[in-house]
């Protein structure tokens, strides 16, 4: 699986809209499920971003096309990072020249 963490900002439109945001993302973490994901984190916050998602994707092209769908709605715009847990940073470290 492929992990991502995801910045979300809400856009105007999420924020005159806010108050369907729990159903938006519930939404969202059953398309994560549907496509063979896992949810891992869903948090909502404050400051310059306004929520955070940590979720698994089998790979990337599902991962993409799961965040693209996210950002179509209109309410969210994405800043979305590949993380790795600490096996696998350490196999990273073991390939690096």
């Amino acid at each position: 699986m492929i992990r991502y963490l995801t910045l979300i900002t809400l856009t105007d439109q999420g924020v005159r809209d806010i108050g369907d945001s729990v159903q938006r993302a519930s939404v969202f973490a059953e398309s994560v499920r549907n496509a063979g994901g896992k949810l891992l984190s869903q948090t909502w916050t404050v400051g310059q971003y306004d929520g955070c998602v940590v979720f698994e994707a089998p790979d990337e092209l599902t991962g993409a096309s799961l965040l693209l769908n996210l950002e179509k709605g209109g309410n969210v715009r994405t800043l979305s990072m590949r993380c790795y847990d600490r096996q696998e940073f350490e196999q990273i470290l073991q390939v690096s020249p």
